[in-house]
């Protein structure tokens, strides 16, 4: 019987857990932040950090706060910020947000209408 590769979750691995959450959350908010995993893949996983923050829980101004740093050229620092009252909303809230900025830097940083650029082809070595 052949088995399905088990790919190490992305999320899980770079993800610290800064004020306001607790470590036995972490499992539910790597589940809420799973959709993340396919647009952090197209960088290694060394090249990225990410950290989460919750200011003043169940308060008026309770503010979860997602951060990413990708080590590349140009370094990238990405924020994504909710003051929504529920948590699993705000939390679909970073996550969405941060995806939208995931999508925005690459197409940012990556060469536009240059498909040489892009697919950069290896230069043969000589004999």
């Amino acid at each position: 019987m052949t088995a399905i590769p088990h790919e190490p979750n992305l999320i899980a691995d770079r993800l610290h857990l800064a004020t306001g959450f607790l470590d036995s959350e972490r499992d539910w908010i790597v589940r809420r932040l799973a959709a993340l995993d396919p647009r952090l893949r197209s960088f290694h996983e060394v090249q990225i950090d990410l950290e989460i923050s919750l200011k003043d829980r169940g308060g008026a101004a309770q503010r979860v706060t997602l951060e990413c740093w990708i080590r590349r050229t140009p370094r990238l620092h990405l924020v994504s910020t909710s003051d929504s009252a529920k948590l699993a909303v705000a939390l679909n809230e970073v996550r969405n947000g941060m995806i939208r900025k995931i999508d925005d830097a690459k197409t940012r940083t990556e060469p536009r209408h240059n498909r040489a650029l892009r697919n950069v082809q290896p230069t043969p070595e000589p004999e």
